[in-house]
């Protein structure tokens, strides 16, 4: 747009001093040249990713065909009803764009708007570029570190095209229901719809991962979620609380609450907050993170040598391990039924009943350790 090469010479201006070092608000932050998306994006929003930047041409296409969408009408909507940050404008949010942008080196600043809506949110949105939205209610929600994890977190979704493909996805889907009267095309439609909610929410992880690269500051981050579950009363809760919330959540109840599970999230487009937390906090921890913050990494450079295949085998290796990890009693049944589980019928009447069913007899037939003399023991997660 017309107002990025004047971002830019700001990002130049407010981002740097005269020797050419950056100042960072604040605290000492490191900062990711040339990183490549790669680095944190979750493995199954990175095996999609990489597989549709291999169509070579793909996205030109949809780009080339961005006036049959909405996305101009949204345009003009926000540069007329709200406020674009700038230098004169939101300084403190335009200050953690830059920043943003700086530490994730995304070579083009992107247009950010705020928008009156009491609701707190924040999108990345966009075809041939992308936008980045705030709304009030978010502004007014967070403090300085929890908001600029959130900016790290829409600047980390247009570094990784998920604007692009994301609205490529919806324009996919919006046609696919045009076609929905088709013999069988409502069930086609479903698996459409499903593949590409599940896609949503793995690339939120990602975007909050980007987050915690921006602000560096995992306790702001699990604030932040804290206050879109919980409002503005920091002072009533606790993360570790939080977090016990998320652990509950994936291993109470029986199967019937694993379905339940799965209903309730098949039609949201992000996780769960506690779930985005626990997520978060483990990525922190891990090994790959920690090689981010000492400067290994993959680079953008490399990006056009990565092989769709390896991509893929890596997803299914997180799929494979979340299953052997899990402690959703869902989870241990697919677990039992993988490793040829005996006696499948008594763990299904014992897992979907809540509980073990009565102990058998004595005798050739009892199973060990449910005689009289040893209780039930509790069903493995």
């Amino acid at each position: 747009m017309s107002d990025n090469s004047s971002d830019n010479s700001s990002d130049d201006k407010a981002g740097h001093g005269a020797d050419g070092a950056k100042r960072l608000p604040g605290r000492e932050r490191r900062r990711f040249p040339d990183i490549s998306s790669r680095a944190y994006e979750h493995p199954a929003d990175r095996s999609a990713l990489v597989a549709l930047r291999k169509l070579s041409g793909f996205d030109t296409v949809f780009k080339a065909l961005s006036g049959l969408l909405p996305e101009r009408s949204l345009r003009l909507l926000f540069l007329s009803d709200s406020v674009r940050v700038s230098d004169q404008q939101f300084q403190h949010l335009h200050a953690m764009l830059l920043d943003a942008c700086y530490i994730l080196d995304l070579p083009k600043v992107p247009p950010m708007y705020v928008t009156q809506d009491p609701q707190p949110n924040a999108m990345c949105i966009g075809l041939d570029e992308p936008i980045i939205v705030v709304t009030t209610g978010l502004v007014e929600l967070l403090d300085e570190e929890e908001m600029r994890a959130v900016v790290g977190h829409e600047v980390g979704h247009a570094l990784s095209g998920h604007a692009v493909y994301r609205t490529i996805l919806l324009f996919l889907t919006n046609f696919a229901l045009k076609i929905a009267w088709i013999p069988l095309g409502n069930i086609a439609v479903m698996a459409i719809v499903t593949a590409l909610r599940e896609w949503f929410r793995k690339s939120e992880l990602s975007a909050d991962r980007a987050g915690l690269l921006v602000g560096q500051d995992l306790r702001a981050s699990m604030r932040g979620l804290m206050k879109i579950a919980g409002g503005n009363h920091l002072h009533e809760m606790n993360v570790d609380a939080f977090l016990a919330q998320a652990e509950e959540y994936e291993a109470g109840g029986d199967l019937r609450d694993s379905v339940l599970k799965i209903l309730n999230v098949l039609p949201r487009t992000h996780p769960f907050t506690t779930v985005r937390a626990a997520e978060l906090k483990k990525w922190a921890e891990s090994r790959d993170y920690q090689r981010i913050m000492d400067g290994h990494y993959p680079r953008r450079a490399e990006d056009k040598d990565t092989s769709v295949s390896d991509s893929f085998r890596e997803s299914a290796s997180h799929y494979a391990e979340t299953v052997r990890s899990s402690k959703d009693p869902l989870m241990g049944l697919v677990r039992d039924i993988a490793g040829g589980a005996s006696d499948l019928g008594g763990r299904l009447r014992d897992v979907f009943g809540g509980g073990p069913g009565p102990a058998p007899k004595d005798g050739p037939g009892a199973r060990p350790g449910k005689g009289p003399e040893n209780p039930p023991q509790e069903p493995r997660p």
